[in-house]
């Protein structure tokens, strides 16, 4: 573990463990005053220097109202408190009779739950600063700030501004990343000082308590460092018997570890300003003074409302400076869109271009997985890498969008391909169907400077616990990270989901779209089916007609009629005779398209008998043909009536294609050990007295039937079993509808099984077909 992960891991823990309540100190800082009043504005503790300040001590004022100190005008101020919500202050002067005379203090009262806190700073006069110069000063510097071009340039003013304002010798913006380690991003300074620009601090720097009371206030003033703290008399609020929360005191007394902290950098005073950006805290403006520094409350409100301005102004230019790429992933998911929508295949859409998909993010290589198919585009892993990282992101990853930037630290397998994908951005668009888009980008080796050791601010104690302590060094630290990538932006994970959301929708839509289709092209099938049998039924008895009267015509009249008109009747007879072919093909097809299957045992060696039969009764030269069966067929479940005619129909197609002078035909089937996914032939042991095999219904059965025939020329295949598909002329083979191979397919559909051939040329064919 390199030392920046080991230290955040630590600091998680810490942060979980050192919950130091930095909010109740139970004292404040000497520059001031404090009294706690409760809702009567009577006075229950007060700060043990109100001798020094005002001249009485704490046990004069405990107990009074506050009228005993201030006029009624003035109490009545801090009355208003008691209508506004808690942390809200009202700020006035005051003017006190002291030991020393009358003096001038910036009174600050806010209320809490159940008191009001009144602060007192003493002020040389009235105000020290009219409202023309506090216009002046900030106007200016906001204008100079509204003119900068880009963010570097912008804080960097800031900075040069707040130091203008303060005199502090050093002024630094800071900002914090994802880890809550932060940057020094801008810095003004004092010329002999070390620069601290650039240099890296970790998130044990800043508590997690004080992260979060600088998200609250937005201005935190330490004039003096080393100043001893004053103790609240008594130390708990009588009313609540708590310690006094001073979440919101501008004298709250600071830790010493945050002392230490800054004393070991040589700084003496300190002011700090919050940054906040989308109500988190962005970064700070922390100003380092080398010896005590004291600035009046009403320049540090000025510094307060120039932090607000510049928050509102950060948000302006990072907007800004990302505008231009969050519009080009706009532009990249709005053509996503439209050709993934008009898209027949899905995986083309998404791939090409190509650049197209890697850009919608700013990926090196990408690798989009449909139905375990992998397609990679561009610098990836090899697809079997990519197969095992969807699993480990099935097993670690429950949400559909999942991104790192250390992806070997996560996932010790990629370290093999770390070159490619050290940063991994995974899309899961679906688990069920296992749709997946993964971005990759390679290893990026980064050198970090740290303002000092970062592993030195974490001890550990005797008990072995750890604890957080102030760093004794600040001296430039530099850090080699590895395994890295550059990190994924929220704007690229947005425009990831946005192509999931677009993805879902799309493909949810072509779905309601495809069953539209569906059933429309069911019902039109049916209606087809309908008017072919009606329309085919009807054109029968008109074609008897004219077949019956052209031939009464040839036998009566032929010694009237010359050469020409016979010709043109017996033309006229095998038309009709021919076109009676087809409309019974067509008849027999609407048929199977309205059939109901009437299954039964049936024993196919005696079905095929029967076949063989009918087969020789209708050849006269049935003595020649040679059928051949290897081994008794099984017993199965199916439609006899129909079955018999894949037989008949596939039998005599193997005769009738045939120019061999021995013909032969053999006629088999092949288990499902002899059969691989598609079936196909091995020599079979010619077997006539092997038992018949008892065979489940159901079982995955091929049938097959081969012969020696002209065989069938390769790219005929794929449409061989089209209806009215010929090879060849009506003159050739002795004719054909073509449609009894169409019939055929129909009838082992039918069957829920498949028929597919194989064929050399000149050779033979083999058609094999199931029966499920």
């Amino acid at each position: 573990m390199s030392q920046p992960e080991y230290t955040t891991a630590q600091a998680k823990a810490l942060t979980n463990h050192d919950r130091k309540p930095i909010h109740i100190p139970g004292s404040i800082q000497p520059h001031g005053v404090l009294l706690a009043l409760n809702t009567q504005l009577e006075i229950l503790q007060v700060s043990n220097n109100t001798q020094a300040y005002l001249g009485k001590e704490p046990a004069d004022l405990l107990g009074q109202p506050l009228r005993y100190l201030l006029e009624a005008r003035q109490v009545e101020i801090v009355k208003q408190c008691l209508g506004k919500k808690i942390g809200s202050s009202n700020t006035f002067k005051v003017l006190i009779n002291t030991l020393a005379g009358e003096k001038y203090f910036d009174a600050i009262a806010h209320r809490l739950e159940e008191a009001v806190i009144l602060e007192l700073e003493p002020t040389n006069s009235e105000s020290e600063l009219s409202f023309l110069g506090f216009y002046s000063l900030a106007g200016v510097a906001i204008a100079k700030m509204q003119s900068t071009s880009n963010l570097v340039e912008f804080l960097h003013l800031v900075a040069e501004e707040v130091q203008k304002i303060i005199g502090f010798d050093r002024v630094m913006v800071y900002q914090f990343d994802e880890s809550e380690a932060g940057s020094v991003v801008a810095e003004v300074k004092r010329e002999d000082l070390s620069p601290y620009l650039g240099l890296h601090y970790p998130a044990t720097d800043i508590p997690a308590q004080a992260r979060e009371l600088y998200t609250r206030c937005f201005l935190r003033f330490l004039p003096d460092l080393t100043a001893e703290p004053i103790k609240l008399v008594p130390t708990e609020n009588p009313t609540t018997h708590q310690p006094l929360d001073l979440s919101y005191s501008v004298l709250r007394s600071f830790d010493w570890c945050c002392a230490e902290y800054h004393q070991n950098m040589g700084v003496k005073a300190l002011l700090v300003i919050s940054l906040i950006q989308e109500q988190k805290l962005w970064g700070l403006i922390s100003c380092h003074h080398q010896t005590p520094k004291y600035i009046s409350y009403e320049v540090r409100k000025m510094c307060e409302f120039l932090g607000q301005i510049v928050s509102s102004e950060l948000t302006h230019k990072i907007s800004h400076s990302e505008w231009d790429y969050k519009v080009k992933l706009k532009s990249l998911q709005s053509e996503f869109l439209e050709s993934i929508s008009q898209a027949d295949n899905f995986i083309d859409a998404l791939i090409k271009p190509e650049i197209r998909l890697l850009d919608l993010v700013s990926a090196s290589g990408a690798a989009v997985c449909l139905d375990n198919e992998v397609t990679l585009v561009e610098a990836t892993p090899n697809i079997d890498e990519v197969r095992t990282l969807i699993e480990w992101a099935d097993t670690q990853v429950s949400d559909n969008l999942f991104s790192t930037d250390s992806l070997p630290k996560l996932y010790p397998e990629a370290l093999r391909f770390k070159d490619t994908a050290s940063g991994l951005l995974l899309l899961r668009i679906s688990k069920v169907r296992h749709y997946y888009i993964l971005w990759f980008r390679p290893e990026v080796i980064q050198t970090v400077h740290w303002a000092g050791n970062p592993q030195e601010s974490i001890q550990t104690q005797a008990d072995a616990s750890l604890t957080l302590s102030p760093r004794k060094s600040f001296e430039q630290w530099q850090e080699t990270v590895r395994l890295t990538s550059l990190p994924w932006k929220a704007c690229e994970l947005d425009s990831a989901i946005a192509l999931r959301n677009a993805i879902v929708g799309i493909v949810l839509s072509k779905a309601d779209e495809l069953a539209k289709i569906n059933l429309e092209l069911e019902r039109s099938n049916q209606e087809l089916a309908s008017f072919a049998y009606a329309a085919s039924h009807d054109l029968k008895e008109p074609l008897r007609g004219i077949y019956n009267f052209s031939t009464v015509l040839l036998e009566d009249y032929s010694q009237v009629l010359d050469d020409d008109g016979i010709e043109c009747l017996q033309t006229v007879v095998s038309l009709s005779v021919r076109m009676e072919t087809l409309i019974n093909a067509l008849l027999r097809l609407s048929q199977l398209g309205q059939a109901q299957l009437r299954l039964q045992p049936t024993n196919l060696n005696e079905l095929l008998t029967q076949v063989i039969e009918v087969f020789r009764a209708s050849r006269q030269d049935s003595g020649l043909v040679d059928i051949r069966i290897p081994r008794p067929l099984p017993t199965i479940l199916c439609d006899r009536v129909l079955v018999n005619e894949v037989f008949s129909n596939l039998l005599g197609n193997a005769f009738k294609y045939n120019d061999k002078a021995e013909q032969w035909v053999e006629i088999g089937y092949l288990s499902q050990e002899e059969s691989g996914e598609q079936g196909s032939i091995s020599p079979l042991p010619l077997c006539p007295s092997a038992p018949l095999p008892l065979l489940h219904a159901q079982s995955p059965i091929t049938f097959y039937i081969r012969d020696n025939g002209i065989g069938i020329p390769q790219h005929h295949l794929e449409t061989i079993f089209r209806l009215f598909k010929r090879l060849h002329s009506q003159e050739k083979y002795g004719g054909g509808a073509g449609a009894g191979l169409a019939i055929v397919k129909k009838i082992v559909e039918l069957h829920n099984g498949k028929i597919w051939v194989e064929s050399t040329f000149g050779v033979g064919s083999i058609f094999y077909f199931t029966l499920e």
